[in-house]
């Protein structure tokens, strides 16, 4: 949520983006993800790709810790 928030992607809960990845990736909807589940799952999905990478970018994180 922090790393979210620090990226301006404040619109989904934590919960909800735990959500929407597991409706999208996992196949054989066990609840769980694999590894490779989410793999392919994000490799496949141009928009989950890009979501993930944005709301996982770190390198907001690091210049709030630089500047304070």
């Amino acid at each position: 949520q922090a790393i979210q928030s620090i990226n301006g992607h404040t619109n989904m809960s934590a919960e909800e983006f735990t959500n929407m990845i597991f409706q999208k990736i996992d196949v054989n909807n066990d609840g769980e993800l694999t590894l490779e589940e989410f793999i392919n799952g994000v490799e496949s999905d141009e928009d989950l790709m890009e979501l993930i990478t944005k709301s996982f970018d770190l390198s907001n994180v690091l210049k709030v810790i630089q500047t304070g």
